[in-house]
């Protein structure tokens, strides 16, 4: 490669005549001072550029650490299209391309490597992956670190653990979305000391959205709006819900109207999910209604993001009306608020947070009746753990505390759970569940505070993210 700077980089493989924002000041710190960066940008402002450019000028390898499949596939897919040579690793691909996708990585001219973190629990990719010459580790959707985070996933947090297989590499990490608790939380979990990190924060200003909030106070009122807000906006949408099963009576209520759309939750089967995501992505069918789209694939030319039922944090809300407008055009994000819709969210809290005595019930179950377990599956430990709901899934969210903290390995759907260690202290605290729980309610009490508030909308989000004094926008319900 003949370019051998940021800028002709940029010109030659994205098209780019110059950088934006931040992003100059994040390259320059990884590429001439080779220092670690916390990076904060809002949703379609070029944060991948941050680590894509030193990616391609370093003379060894990047690693990606993204937590969903779409996503490692979309930003893979247009590396590729400008000719970077880029690969993921994820469970849709066979056994051979992974093989072969590794070897390439680690001995050929694969320069970025895009994986989960679940994969480096794997024996053989942990083995092999330690003989890379690394330059660069990049974690995206770093808020996924956080337990104080909106979208905590158990694998993150396992960050620390790779940096150190990794020979603590010089590391990037990105987000649209973190409060300066989960900021702080981000940097002690990556394991890096807050003298040696510096954090870019770049606001959250996307002044092309506008943004709305209604009552409705039935799904009569709901099924209006949607109906509504499909047939007067241009160009393509998305619907979100918050639960399947809403989702899919809105989704008939829509098909008895004869409203054109595609449904997209993650009971659906792989194939089934790759097919709907191609309809959308090439606007054969512009709307798209969902429940699993917040960190989901780029599209430019989305013109309207509604939200059918209100969203659980003030954090996911903004993540998932980043999908709207990337293109910088006007688009819309509006909010539907029926109060019956925060009961929905306070079953999560308490499902997502396992009482103290629930992980003592399951510890004693794993310890007296693994047999058992691991030949009848999750179904037969529900009914030892005495609840009904097929909605509560405390049960797969203490499994997965259990494997984090080293107290149980494997899986009882494939009959090789065990126990592993002593019942970890920190699950059984009480006053710390009840911290976490306060925590989570707070979220969703800014949710409704947003929806109530009678200043600036914009403003309201930018405070809660730390950013005072910002001017109204003048294009929100209440201020313009």
């Amino acid at each position: 490669m003949e370019e051998h700077t940021p800028q002709s980089v940029l010109q030659h493989y994205f098209g780019f005549d110059s950088f934006r924002g931040l992003q100059t000041e994040v390259i320059t710190r990884l590429i001439e001072e080779k220092k670690h960066c916390l990076v904060l940008m809002p949703t379609g402002s070029g944060k991948s550029l941050c680590f894509q450019i030193p990616a391609l000028l370093f003379p060894g390898k990047t690693i990606v650490i993204s937590p969903l499949i779409a996503l490692m596939q979309d930003q893979v897919n247009n590396l590729k299209a400008r000719n970077i040579p880029a690969a993921f690793i994820n469970s849709t691909v066979s056994r051979m391309q992974r093989e072969k996708r590794l070897h390439d990585f680690l001995y050929g001219n694969i320069k970025m490597l895009y994986v989960t973190p679940e994969r480096f629990k794997r024996q053989e990719f942990a083995v092999q992956i330690r003989r890379v010459n690394l330059s660069l580790l990049a974690v995206d959707e770093a808020h996924c670190i956080s337990t104080w985070g909106h979208d905590f996933r158990p694998d993150y947090s396992r960050i620390h653990e790779i940096r150190e297989m990794l020979g603590n590499p010089l590391t990037i990490a990105l987000t649209a979305t973190a409060t300066t608790e989960v900021q702080h939380d981000i940097i002690e979990k990556l394991g890096i000391t807050p003298d040696k990190i510096k954090v870019f924060h770049q606001g959250i200003t996307r002044p092309n959205l506008r943004l709305e909030a209604i009552e409705v106070m039935d799904d009569n009122q709901k099924l209006e709006n949607i109906v509504n807000t499909i047939k007067e906006t241009d160009g393509s949408g998305i619907v979100y819900f918050s639960l399947i099963k809403i989702l899919e009576r809105f989704s008939d209520l829509l098909q008895q109207k004869q409203i054109p759309h595609l449904i997209y939750h993650g009971k659906l089967d792989a194939g089934g999910r790759k097919q709907i995501l191609n309809q959308f992505m090439s606007g054969s069918l512009p709307v798209l209604a969902t429940n699993a789209f917040g960190m989901g694939v780029d599209k430019a030319d989305i013109r309207y993001v509604l939200h059918a039922e209100i969203p659980g944090s003030i954090e996911s809300y903004y993540q998932e009306i980043g999908r709207a407008g990337r293109d910088g055009k006007n688009s819309v994000c509006r909010l539907l608020y029926n109060q019956d819709d925060l009961l929905t969210h306070m079953e999560f809290i308490k499902w997502s947070n396992p009482e103290p005595e629930f992980y003592k019930k399951l510890y004693q179950l794993c310890e007296t009746n693994i047999k058992n377990i691991n030949s009848l599956g999750l179904d037969y430990m529900r009914d030892q753990l005495v609840f009904k709901n097929r909605f509560d899934f405390r049960l797969e969210t203490a499994l997965g505390m259990l494997e984090l903290h080293g107290a149980a390995s494997g899986h009882p759907e494939t009959g090789n759970l065990k126990i592993t260690g002593p019942l970890p202290d920190s699950l059984v605290d009480q006053g710390r569940h009840d911290e976490k729980i306060l925590a989570d309610r707070k979220k969703l009490l800014a949710v409704v505070n947003y929806f109530k508030t009678e200043e600036c909308r914009r403003q309201y989000i930018e405070e809660y993210f730390g950013f005072k004094d910002e001017p109204a926008c003048g294009n929100c319900d209440v201020c313009g």
